[in-house]
């Protein structure tokens, strides 16, 4: 099964009631769980045995009759509050990086012009570097999350002034 089917797959299962899902394809192996407390879902996410390779997979549509998928890349999700700006959320769960590696620049700063399709960040998840790109284009009024800090799924990354 391929990274991208994976994510596709998780999100699915966040906006469903499943609780629990296993798929099985030859050696690999997955299991997601989503828990429900007090009508709030939570999103935590086990992987019975880690994916050493990228495995090609049936279409999604296959697997558990989830529908196929064709993003490239996670995108956050964005909202608009009110006259303050739009807050860019993360699409997923995982460690939150404002850098490609530590020695190199952060991709954006505080007054920065941002354009839709741009990259603003990395979440790193299941040893995956997933690079983020922005929704909507503007001016970064504010970066919420701290670098090398864990963030959750639809948690407020970055405020964006529109222009």
């Amino acid at each position: 099964m391929e990274y991208k089917q994976i994510q596709e797959l998780i999100k699915t299962i966040n906006k469903s009631s499943i609780s629990e899902l296993s798929i099985e394809d030859g050696d690999f192996k997955i299991t997601i769980k989503q828990e429900f407390s007090s009508g709030a879902a939570q999103y935590p996410m086990q992987a019975m045995q880690p994916m050493q390779h990228m495995m090609s997979a049936q279409p999604m549509s296959q697997v558990h009759g989830a529908a196929a998928a064709g993003e490239e890349k996670a995108t956050p999700k964005a909202e608009t509050p009110s006259a303050t700006g739009i807050t860019v959320k993360s699409p997923m769960i995982g460690t939150f990086y404002r850098s490609p590696s530590p020695d190199k620049p952060v991709f954006i700063n505080v007054g920065d012009e941002i354009k839709a399709g741009q990259i603003v960040c990395i979440i790193e998840a299941m040893k995956l570097f997933n690079e983020i790109e922005s929704e909507v284009s503007g001016r970064v009024i504010k970066v919420l999350a701290d670098d090398s800090s864990p963030v959750e799924y639809d948690q407020p990354l970055f405020l964006v002034e529109p222009i």
